[in-house]
């Protein structure tokens, strides 16, 4: 019997010895712990600003001059239904000086106009802003003298 509680005793140690030889074993064969895989910088990209005749970054302006010069052509009653990463898109009404006979005699009519903002680039002014640098007026009706039904105008930066 003292034979036998010797032999259980041996055969428990081995198995406990052989636990922990393979639970170090495999803690030593696994690569160690490293911090979880960094997770790449999601950007968040505020959309495109339009820049003014002022040099201010507006976002869904209710008016815009287009004719920084003299005034002489601006966007009134704009109103958004987009603003987006590519482009941007109103409705409005464009105020044109007919400059007859000459500018500051001239009248200012209204026409109803559909406006689209793209070209995304980066703002000069502050590199990681970006802006519209393309403008395009649609007139669905009534336009100004000597301008087409569709006409593009590149902004300034």
């Amino acid at each position: 019997m003292r034979h036998m509680r010797h032999t259980t005793r041996t055969a428990v140690t081995i198995c406990a010895a052989l636990g922990l030889t393979a639970t170090v074993g495999s803690a030593a064969a696994a690569p160690a712990s490293s911090p979880p895989a960094a997770r790449p910088a999601v950007a968040r990209q505020t959309p495109p600003v339009l820049v003014d005749c002022f040099g201010h970054a507006k976002v869904r302006p209710a008016r815009f001059i287009l004719a920084c010069g003299d005034g002489n052509s601006r966007l009134v009653s704009l109103h958004w239904y987009s603003w987006g990463a590519r482009s941007a898109r109103a409705n409005g009404v464009n105020v044109v000086n007919d400059c007859v006979p000459y500018c500051a005699a001239g009248r200012f009519h209204r026409y109803a106009v559909v406006v689209k903002l793209d070209r995304p680039e980066p703002w000069k002014k502050r590199a990681h802003v970006r802006h519209y640098s393309r403008i395009t007026l649609f007139y669905p009706k009534d336009r100004p003298a000597h301008v087409g039904r569709v006409v593009t105008y590149s902004l300034w930066n």
